[in-house]
């Protein structure tokens, strides 16, 4: 079951004006967004992308080899065959009238300047956080804080994993305040669906204050 944690409110700068989430613009057209899905290495990323895509989903994958030992740190992740070298991509419908279009961001450092051109144009995103791994995960959180792109994290329950509430995990992360911490399955659709659900309500509340603000 999915339960999320928001940590209270944050001060909010002018943005995008925010979607409808009843579905659609206002006059009927049908409405796409583009949400970005991020993190460090090998936590979920394409799994999550996979398992939610009501296509087949677009991946750019290597296998790891061992050139890239010295490179790649794999520590904790054994079963680790290959790895995403520029994106991945997968397209579901919330609802009539609203699509969300995904991309997946690849986790390794070396790799990080392609965030800034998969970025353009996106309503938000999805850090997902391995609570083994967490430090994975904080440039992926400093990256969209500085950008003022809204984001959610995404608790990637593993198996064997300790459990770890919504609140430690915000706390560790050290993120703004209201930024909302969700616990999923990545595997599991439905788990993924909800995360996306919360990020684009999420998003639109930014997005409406800071159209607010501006106006004021």
């Amino acid at each position: 079951m999915t339960t999320e944690h928001t940590a209270g409110t944050t001060e909010h700068t002018p943005g995008p004006a925010a979607p409808d989430t009843d579905g659609g613009e206002p006059d009927g057209t049908p409405l796409a967004l583009k949400i970005l899905v991020a993190g460090g290495f090998g936590v979920g990323k394409t799994t999550l992308v996979g398992s939610v895509s009501e296509i087949r989903p677009l991946r750019t994958e290597e296998l790891l080899t061992r050139a890239g030992e010295g490179v790649d740190d794999t520590s904790g992740l054994d079963h680790k065959a290959s790895s995403t070298v520029a994106m991945d991509f997968g397209r579901i419908t919330i609802r009539a009238g609203l699509s969300l279009y995904l991309f997946g961001t690849p986790g390794q450092d070396r790799f990080w300047f392609l965030w800034d051109d998969l970025s353009q144009g996106a309503l938000g995103a999805v850090v997902i956080a391995d609570t083994r791994r967490l430090a994975d995960s904080f440039f992926a959180v400093d990256y969209f804080e500085d950008r003022r792109i809204p984001f959610v994290v995404a608790v990637n329950c593993f198996a064997g994993a300790q459990a770890y509430g919504a609140r430690e995990v915000s706390q560790a992360l050290d993120l703004d305040r209201g930024t909302p911490v969700v616990l999923c399955d990545a595997r599991d659709r439905d788990s993924g669906k909800e995360v996306l659900i919360r990020l684009v309500e999420y998003a639109g509340r930014v997005h409406t204050t800071r159209m607010l603000d501006a106006m004021a």
